[in-house]
């Protein structure tokens, strides 16, 4: 039986194998899950349905389960109309304290297809532009 609040088998496996500075991509439901990161990344599915689970569930559970050290959203790409993109304003305030970074759309693509993304989580999230890549920081002594 585990402690802490993630019960995942193949989630907490492929966590076990990250390590200080690997990435983890959690995914909307509109994100090439599986072209749009590199061929090694394992992909754990959460996507059960349009709305479960989304993104922001799999952050509460993930943010009590590993250090995260920063985070990186995908943005519009520099060509097109401006949108508000309230999943952003969650984002933030679910991981204070936490460096942000914007990267446009189809740089965000390539980001995620960088050889240090090691786990895409395929979510049923619904928002546009809720895709968030985090990256895995360092247990502090004593934690």
């Amino acid at each position: 039986m585990l402690y802490g609040p993630m019960t995942h088998p193949q989630f907490l496996r492929a966590l076990a194998a990250a390590g200080h500075g690997s990435k983890i991509l959690l995914a909307d439901a509109n994100y090439p899950h599986t072209t749009g990161v590199n061929p090694r990344c394992e992909l754990i599915s959460l996507n059960l349905a349009p709305g479960l689970l989304n993104v922001s569930q799999v952050l509460d559970v993930l943010k009590r389960t590993i250090p995260i050290e920063r985070a990186e959203i995908m943005t519009p790409a520099p060509d097109a109309d401006p949108v508000e993109i309230p999943i952003h304003d969650e984002f933030r305030a679910a991981l204070p304290g936490v460096e942000f970074g914007e990267i446009s759309r189809w740089d965000f693509y390539d980001a995620a297809r960088d050889e240090n993304v090691g786990i895409i989580v395929a979510t049923g999230e619904q928002r546009l532009y809720g895709n968030l890549l985090l990256t895995v920081g360092v247990r502090q002594p004593g934690e």
